[in-house]
């Protein structure tokens, strides 16, 4: 069975269709009740299969209650995808009356809900976690977006090392931009959250410990890695671009 966060909406939505339809046990995890129950229906009437579980992630009581939902329908959990994740949605983050809910949500989050479902993986021998991360955390151009997925890359890689052996397996699929609600009003030219929910269950089939999607993104942190100053006047444009709705 896999618990799948941020299910209701954008790449959350699409990994749901695709996992379903490779048939997947799921259980989906959003705040948006109506969204997540109708998804859950349209991907299985039976309600056998999936189930909708609305889940505030950065609350303790709603986090272990959907674990606690997914064992009692399911028994246990095999993979838990923690894709659930926001960012300052208007101005510069230093101007938001609350940027580190950013933290809570896409760090905190993955965080402890990783450390309700560890525990059993590790004593069944296997388990596979997979944080969905972003390009924006190896090209930094965000502060409090960058943090958070720099942070739960580092989550992520140091987690995997932390269980080598016990055959508990750790991924993180790290997105370029792609069209989903965080990105609806971006002037640049991006694919659906098809090609993200691919990567996804792909990284099911073929754990790694990374993946960058779209591939064409893994250049700009090849050179974000030897040209910092080349990606220092690169990114500042390509932001102006992608924020320049939310300054206003």
């Amino acid at each position: 069975m896999i618990i799948l966060t941020g299910a209701s909406s954008g790449i959350g939505r699409a990994t749901a269709r695709e996992l379903a339809s490779r048939g997947h046990r799921l259980v989906l995890a959003a705040r948006r009740a109506g969204e997540l129950t109708a998804l859950a229906r349209e991907l299985d009437p039976s309600g056998s299969r999936v189930i909708a579980v609305p889940t505030d992630v950065t609350e303790d009581a709603s986090r272990r209650a959907l674990i606690g939902a997914a064992r009692a329908h399911f028994g246990r959990v095999d993979v838990l995808i923690n894709n659930a994740g926001v960012t300052v949605e208007r101005g510069w983050w230093w101007d938001d009356p609350d940027p580190l809910r950013v933290l809570r949500v896409n760090l905190e989050a993955p965080i402890e809900l990783t450390r309700l479902v560890l525990p059993e993986m590790r004593a069944r021998g296997e388990g596979h976690i997979v944080n969905i991360g972003s390009v924006a955390g190896r090209v930094p151009f965000n502060g409090m977006y960058s943090a958070s997925k720099f942070g739960l890359r580092g989550f992520s890689q140091a987690l995997r090392r932390e269980v080598l052996g016990t055959g508990v397996r750790v991924s993180l699929v790290s997105p370029g931009f792609v069209r989903s609600e965080m990105t609806r009003a971006a002037r640049l030219p991006m694919p659906g959250p098809e090609v993200i929910a691919r990567a996804v269950v792909d990284v099911l089939d073929r754990p790694r410990r990374e993946v960058i999607a779209p591939g064409a993104y893994r250049l700009l942190v090849f050179l974000d890695s030897v040209l910092p100053g080349v990606m220092d006047r690169l990114v500042p444009p390509v932001f102006r671009r992608r924020y320049a709705h939310r300054r206003k």
